[in-house]
């Protein structure tokens, strides 16, 4: 009898822990269509993005299309584990938006243990839209130039530029994340004149 009431038990944990391996990755599409069914959060972070002065701020990512304003993490890169399980992380050997050339952020899109990663959306991204980033209290924008998914070998997107651009990359697809999905764009406003 106690054999039975075990197996039952044991059944149900399996079923429970395989409904979640299933499902975790689909509930933050929901949570996104509920966050953005009416559009009203897209119009505030762009009008975010448009800004041209705020008082003192974290160093902050704000893309609308993915409903992102997040702030940026600094770490080296012996920490790299632990910093990208707070969100978005500036790579160390890049740049930062007021040096020009290539700033590059890096952040999980997917985790059993944080589903809805900091980059989950990254993928609702598209060209021509704008990015803003919140550097040293100095607003930036961009416009997305480029979007693509390359193997983890292409380094080449790590590299310095001669232009000033963002680069934001995450791992791809959801399941079976052996790819990269990188998200390019050019400066469009330099700092304090985003009009």
């Amino acid at each position: 009898m106690n054999y039975k009431r075990a197996n039952n038990i044991l059944l149900g944990l399996i079923i429970a822990v395989n409904l979640y391996v299933i499902a975790a990755p689909l509930l933050p599409v929901l949570n996104f269509w509920w966050q953005n069914r009416d559009g009203t959060k897209q119009v505030v972070l762009q009008s975010k993005v448009n800004a041209t002065q705020t008082g003192p701020e974290p160093n902050q990512l704000i893309i609308p299309s993915m409903l992102l304003d997040e702030k940026v993490h600094e770490a080296p890169i012996s920490q790299t584990i632990p910093v990208l399980r707070k969100g978005v992380w500036r790579w160390p050997e890049g740049s930062t938006p007021d040096k020009g050339s290539n700033t590059i952020f890096i952040g999980h899109r997917f985790t059993y243990f944080n589903p809805r990663g900091v980059f989950y959306y990254l993928d609702k991204v598209k060209l021509n839209q704008t990015i803003g980033v919140v550097w040293n209290n100095k607003h930036y924008r961009y416009k997305v130039t480029n979007i693509k998914t390359v193997k983890p070998t292409q380094t080449s997107i790590l590299n310095s530029t001669k232009d000033s651009r963002i680069t934001i990359f995450t791992c791809t697809p959801l399941w079976l994340p052996k790819y990269r999905l990188v998200v390019t764009a050019q400066l469009i406003s330099p700092t304090g004149d985003l009009r």
